[in-house]
Formats: structure tokens, C-alpha cells, sequence
């Protein structure tokens, strides 16, 4: 029974790190250039999609979800020896505590892989649209132009305007406020 269980959590934890993929195209929007064909965009997405793989190592991810996983039911094995030999069952609770860390430890490790798949797709984007734009294609974004100061605000070199001292009299010519 020990043995089928912890052949269970085995496989539940390689189906968790098995979620761990290589990025499988960009996530991205690249316009083809104006002097390019379609023709010319589809080989270079073909081309630069290779360059964007190939710059992508996508064990990494599998291999730290991996390490996770093996590194909780290690951790939980001895935690559950620790516990059982003060209740006098060591054995038995360190096949429940490995099973246990190893169960918590894939979900841990799915987490984070979930947050590695994030940051190499984004890898993955960053190469593909440095290969694009190389190539002479057009990558959509937010533009910042710069128009000049916005209307209703001074020049940069007007003087701040001064206020006259509390209880100063008004100007000649102009009358006194109402109270």
C-alpha cells in the first residue's frame, strides 16, 4: 500500500511538471514592413520564430518545477520521520509525509512554473520582434510625441506670478474688494 501510494504521488507530480511548455509561437503583433510582401513576412516569422526558439532554453522551467517537487517530498519524508518516531510509526510517517510534501511541493512547483512559462514567453516575444524589426517589418505600440508645452500653462521661462503681501492696498485705479 506504501508503495502504491507513493508511486501515485510520483505520477501525480511528473503530470503537474509536465504542464511546463516551450513557448509554441509569439503572443505578440508584428505588422509587415511597407516595402515587404506577404510572401516575405510568412519567411521572415518562419525565420525569426527558429531565431526565437533556439535563443530560448526551455528545460530550465521543466527542470526548477521538477527540483521543487523533488525537494518537498524530501523535506516532507523527514518531517513525517520526525513525527512518526515520536509517536513510535517512523516509517510510516515518513511515507505519508513524503507523499504529503511531494503533493504540496508539485503545487508549489506548478505555480511557479506557471510564472517561468510567463517570463519565457516573454523571452521568447523580446527575440521574435528583435528578429522582425531587424528584418525591417513594423512592430505596433504607443508612440510619445512630444507637441510642446499643453495650452493653458506659461511658457518655461515666464515668471511664477507673485502675490502681493496680506493687507497690501489695491493699485491705484482699482477699487477695493467687496466685504
Amino acid at each position: 500500500m506504501k508503495i502504491r501510494s507513493a508511486g501515485l504521488a510520483v505520477a501525480a507530480s511528473a503530470l503537474l511538471c509536465a504542464c511546463v511548455t516551450v513557448p509554441s509561437g509569439p503572443s505578440v503583433m508584428v505588422l509587415p514592413g511597407t516595402t515587404k510582401s506577404i510572401d516575405q513576412f510568412n519567411a521572415d516569422s518562419w525565420n525569426c520564430r527558429q531565431y526565437a526558439a533556439a535563443t530560448f532554453d526551455g528545460s530550465a522551467p521543466a527542470q526548477a518545477a521538477a527540483n521543487t517537487a523533488a525537494a518537498s517530498a524530501v523535506l516532507g519524508a523527514a518531517a513525517g520521520a520526525l513525527i512518526g518516531s515520536a509517536t513510535g510509526q517512523a516509517g510510516e510517517g515518513a511515507a505519508i509525509g513524503a507523499g504529503t510534501g511531494l503533493l504540496f511541493g508539485s503545487a508549489a512547483a506548478s505555480n511557479a512554473a506557471g510564472w517561468d512559462y510567463y517570463d519565457a514567453q516573454r523571452q521568447y516575444d523580446i527575440a521574435y520582434m528583435q528578429c522582425m524589426y531587424a528584418k525591417g517589418h513594423q512592430i505596433p505600440g504607443r508612440r510619445t510625441v512630444y507637441t510642446g508645452p499643453r495650452s493653458g500653462y506659461p511658457p518655461p521661462n515666464y515668471p511664477a506670478p507673485a502675490y502681493p503681501p496680506p493687507n497690501t492696498p489695491p493699485p491705484p485705479g482699482v477699487p477695493p474688494p467687496p466685504r
